[in-house]
């Protein structure tokens, strides 16, 4: 979302003509598929983290601008809040001690931008909310100074025509509404790729919903919103709420939300996209000049601008991704599930954790898949959102009786899961070094029954007890949590309270 887009607004024959060229691109799309024209196996992987900023008193500072300007690195960029910022790392070969180089190139990454948001008395938090964020920062003065943005909240606005509510049941209960998308800023995640070729690209998205809900049950990170403590992983809601661009009307008779989870297995990557452009109008109808037939028809690769910008507006929690490099298409599987944070140790774990599960359930002969339902694995998902480490998830059982059991997924994950997550990373040829302390930490937070959102919300409830009024707490706890962070110690070592 980092291009910058000028546009004076859209009238009816754009968004035609934009309708036009994104059926152009689909069959663009399919001829590439049909004629094998994707880039070889390379078995590459790549991360981005999103990042807030806050001051030593734990409140968020309005400041991207001028800290981007600070680190002067092309590896960070802006966010839609201008408390927010996202760190891309470069694509890694996904073998050997790559989980070793990853780390320490996040870390060193992050402890740079730190550092140069010092000089402004400012800091890096990597959490899925700011706990200390309150409702008056998520306005349209603090959406970061860039036209995309801008034109991509004045069109949601516009296709909803109102404010939006945002209505979230938990321990607490979030009502109130919003004039823009700005609230959807909150929602800090990591995005882990993997680039496949098409005839994977099914097992392994499958694979990935499958799991997504034990990915939030182990990385949950974001209990509180607008200092109400809700759900253990608050990002889901709050995220769909805030880019929800039905009214009510429309969501009482079904119409799906641009942030969606999606309902069905699939048997290729063009089922994603075609679900795309048949279920969700175009926000933003910019087209190219680029003809994608004509330039299949002369021997070339299309980039599929206009299918490329709308995929990028539809926010399924495991998304397919079009990419063009050199002249050569490739696929990716974009995982966006998990919450920033709390440490470069969890994040590496949990990045270790999916890439060994997702490698083992892609490569079953008997798909996990093909065992459960999609609708199991969305209600797991909502479940994990929910409760987080405390979930019980629904999975299948294994041997020959099959069938499909509830369990806790703290045993699900040290009983199954892990030695599948093992046995995915032996696959990659990932060095046994890097293997082992990983899922170590992913095995000990299930022993311990700690994440992030368990640790948030037991540190604030102790702060609480000593006598803090709720904002002083939260804001302690999030001084507290951003110190351990930078400490680098993983979320199951760290100590409940705010001293």
């Amino acid at each position: 979302m980092g291009e910058k887009v000028v546009a004076d607004g859209f009238g009816p024959s754009d968004r035609q003509q934009y309708r036009r060229k994104l059926q152009q691109c689909l069959a663009g799309l399919a001829r590439l598929l049909a004629e094998k024209r994707f880039d070889r196996p390379r078995n590459l992987m790549g991360v981005e983290i999103e990042l807030n900023l806050a001051g030593a008193d734990g409140l968020p500072r309005m400041l991207n601008g001028p800290v981007l300007e600070k680190i002067a690195s092309t590896d960070f960029q802006t966010e839609l809040g201008m408390f927010n910022l996202e760190v891309n790392i470069a694509p890694h070969q996904l073998d050997g001690r790559v989980f070793d180089r990853l780390a320490e190139e996040i870390g060193t990454g992050i402890g740079y931008a730190d550092r140069k948001a010092a000089e402004l008395d400012a800091g890096v938090v990597m959490i899925g909310i700011l706990p200390t964020l309150a409702q008056h920062d998520l306005v349209p003065e603090n959406l970061s100074d860039n036209d995309r943005y801008t034109l991509l909240n004045d069109q949601i606005l516009a296709a909803r025509g109102e404010d939006f509510t945002l209505d979230i049941h938990g321990v607490e209960r979030l009502l109130c509404t919003s004039e823009s998308i700005v609230p959807e800023a909150a929602c800090t995640s990591v995005q882990l790729h993997l680039q496949v070729t098409p005839a994977r690209f099914a097992p392994v998205w499958n694979a990935a919903q499958a799991v997504s809900g034990v990915q939030i049950a182990l990385g949950a990170n974001a209990p509180f919103v607008f200092g109400r403590e809700l759900w253990r992983e608050s990002r889901p809601p709050l995220f769909t709420q805030a880019t929800d661009t039905r009214p009510p009307e429309l969501q009482s008779q079904g119409v799906r939300p641009r942030t969606w989870f999606g309902e069905r297995w699939v048997d290729s990557v063009y089922d994603l996209f075609e679900e795309n452009v048949r279920y969700f109008p175009a926000l933003l109808p910019l087209c190219d000049e680029e003809d994608p037939l004509l330039v299949l028809d002369r021997g070339g690769v299309p980039r599929l601008q206009e299918l490329v910008l709308h995929n990028g507006t539809v926010y399924r929690w495991n998304r397919p991704v079009y990419g063009w490099v050199d002249g050569v298409p490739h696929l990716r599987v974009e995982n966006r599930v998990l919450p920033a944070g709390p440490t470069v140790t969890d994040v590496i774990a949990n990045a270790a954790f999916y890439y060994g599960l997702v490698r083992s359930l892609a490569d079953d002969p008997r798909p996990v898949w093909k065992r459960m339902t999609f609708q199991d694995a969305e209600a797991n998902f909502d479940t994990a959102c929910r409760h987080g480490i405390e979930a019980e998830l629904r999975w299948p059982r294994s041997g020959r009786a099959g069938g499909i059991a509830t369990l806790p997924a703290v045993r699900l994950v040290l009983d199954e899961l892990l030695p599948l997550a093992a046995a995915g990373l032996d696959a990659w040829h990932i060095e046994p070094a890097d293997r082992d302390f990983y899922l170590g930490v992913i095995e000990q937070r299930c022993l311990r029954r700690v994440n992030g959102a368990s640790w948030q919300a037991d540190t604030f409830h102790r702060a609480l007890e000593s006598g803090l009024d709720r904002e002083a707490a939260l804001a302690a706890t999030t001084r507290r949590y951003r110190t351990l962070m930078l400490a680098g110690e993983p979320v199951h070592t760290w100590p409940v309270g705010i001293d």
